[in-house]
């Protein structure tokens, strides 16, 4: 069955920015990658006492909205993500499902107080991207130190990594689809 991925931009990113993102995500994952504008309810998300927007909420909203259950979606949006027991997430994504979610908030350098890299964050959209989409495929958090599983918790860590699966996870991949 071929591998088919919908990235949903709920951000301010131009969708020639996201054509170089989709490309790398079809590399990735041996599959088409799909681009399409979307539009989030964020005040039904919004956490006013935290000032974020649960990511789990907007998860919901790309499922209630799926016209094919077959396709991995995944959304990208500006705001700063949480779930209620972590201060904040990149993005959240369905083990095994259908749907994730990711935010650019926390991947740009003006978030840190560092100059504008344009590059450095469109790097970071692409692994986090991956990251959270490897989730949807059921590929668990990996232990290989350059993996695009591996977990981040900190920026820097994303850094790290490279944008693909090791030889471990792209075996799992392999064998699940």
């Amino acid at each position: 069955m071929p591998r088919e991925i919908q990235i949903l931009n709920g951000s301010a990113l131009r969708p020639q920015n996201l054509s170089a993102v989709a490309r790398r995500l079809q590399e990735v994952f041996k599959g088409s990658v799909n681009i399409a504008r979307a539009s989030f309810d964020m005040r039904a998300a919004r956490d006013v006492s935290r000032g974020q927007t649960n990511s789990t909420l907007l998860l919901a909203q790309i499922l209630n909205g799926a016209v094919d259950r077959e396709k991995k979606q995944i959304g990208i949006v500006d705001v700063d993500l949480f779930i209620p027991i972590l201060t904040f997430v990149f993005g959240e994504a369905q083990l095994g499902g259908t749907a994730a979610i990711v935010s650019t908030h926390r991947l740009s350098n003006q978030y840190y107080g560092l100059p504008r890299n344009d590059a450095l964050m469109l790097e970071r959209l692409e692994k986090e991207l991956a990251h959270e989409l490897g989730h949807t495929f059921g590929l668990y958090h990996c232990h290989q130190f350059e993996c695009v599983m591996r977990a981040s918790t900190y920026v820097e860590e994303i850094d790290l990594k490279r944008v693909y699966l090791c030889s471990a996870c792209t075996a799992i991949l392999s064998a699940e689809c």
